[in-house]
């Protein structure tokens, strides 16, 4: 990218996030905490470091709460929101923003978080690089085959297990008018795979065209898909921005690195960490917290937990117990230790209304 060179970028986010399932009952994938902060905002922040502030973004399920968010925490950013009335794959996501594309464009896949050097995509004077890297079972991304440099063929989620370089969902296509076509050209022809138009075999329509594609590489992403999968990004995002490794004692609070807790949550009498987020607003009281994403606005009150996430204005709470124990005597309380998904009874979610 020069200092001439104009570059937008596109964010597919219009998912429902089934698997993040009750985080997404009433909000979008895209607007679920990692960190202390929507994946979404980490995706932006990592494209405004390019000096991008061009971004389209495709939305859909729960759309409108994607726009209000982001037009509020990034106000010198121009977004274009477009919704996609039919979820019919990432390719199809992509063609829906074809009339707002008209510089060369960076798509960041609106699930997942990455860390890697992506303005070495910028430099390409070919028609576009992919983002990849290499892993021993391909079986569910999309992969790339070279011929040298050049990309020679592309393959959405092969049957096959062996060491292979695949997509990870960071492109750049300085020839977005052929990947526009090459869309177009799946959908007049029904080119699916599993009912759905795939960006993958745009670029593959693309390759056959005579397009040269190279790739990139991305060091690190991670799947926000699923909520064991979050938990795991959230250590890392933890330990990647940790400077300390000691314990440390904060007001009435033991804190035990990596932690992250947002100066406008309230925290008291609590252990809080490792591993563990707590974004605005929330509010905890004599709790101890480890391996957890405590959501905005979420209360934990006289409770120990581990390994969860707990839900945007969300309230946990023990019940007190009134003990006498004999001498000699020993006493366990467990809770389960696996995610468990609680709807409040009575509540319905915005989609069941």
């Amino acid at each position: 990218m020069t200092k001439t060179e104009k570059i937008q970028a596109i964010i597919p986010a219009a998912g429902a996030g089934t698997r993040l399932k009750p985080q997404t009952h009433n909000k979008p994938k895209a607007l679920v905490s990692v960190g202390g902060k929507p994946i979404i905002h980490h995706i932006i922040d990592a494209i405004i470091e390019q000096g991008i502030n061009d971004i389209v973004v495709i939305i859909g399920y729960f759309g409108e709460k994607i726009e209000t968010d982001l037009s509020a925490a990034y106000p010198k950013v121009r977004f274009t929101f477009v919704e996609q009335k039919q979820r019919l794959g990432l390719g199809h996501a992509i063609g829906v923003a074809k009339e707002y594309i008209h510089d060369p464009v960076l798509i960041v896949y609106g699930d997942t978080l990455f860390e890697g050097e992506i303005s070495n995509a910028f430099k390409t004077k070919f028609d576009g690089a992919i983002g990849t890297k290499i892993v021993d079972d391909p079986r569910r991304y999309g992969i790339v085959e070279k011929d040298g440099e050049y990309i020679k063929r592309l393959i959405e989620k092969p049957d096959f297990i062996r060491r292979s370089e695949v997509i990870i969902g960071v492109n750049f296509i300085r020839n977005y008018k052929l990947m526009f076509k090459a869309i177009d050209y799946l959908i007049e022809n029904n080119i699916s795979f599993r009912g759905e138009y795939q960006l993958t075999h745009a670029f593959q329509k693309m390759v056959e065209w005579g397009a040269k594609l190279t790739t990139f590489n991305i060091e690190n992403w991670f799947d926000c898909g699923t909520n064991e999968a979050l938990l795991e990004t959230n250590r890392h995002i933890l330990e990647k921005h940790s400077k300390n490794r000691n314990p440390v004692v904060f007001k009435d609070n033991i804190l035990l690195p990596p932690v992250y807790i947002s100066k406008r949550a309230t925290v008291r009498k609590s252990i809080i960490g490792p591993y563990t987020s707590i974004a605005d607003d929330a509010e905890v009281d004599n709790a101890a917290i480890e391996n957890t994403i405590v959501n905005e606005g979420a209360s934990i009150e006289g409770i120990r937990i581990a390994d969860s996430i707990i839900g945007q204005n969300s309230k946990v709470k023990a019940f007190p117990y009134t003990l006498v124990v004999g001498d000699d005597s020993e006493m366990i309380v467990s809770v389960p230790k696996q995610i468990q998904s609680v709807e409040a009874e009575g509540i319905k979610s915005e989609e069941e209304k």
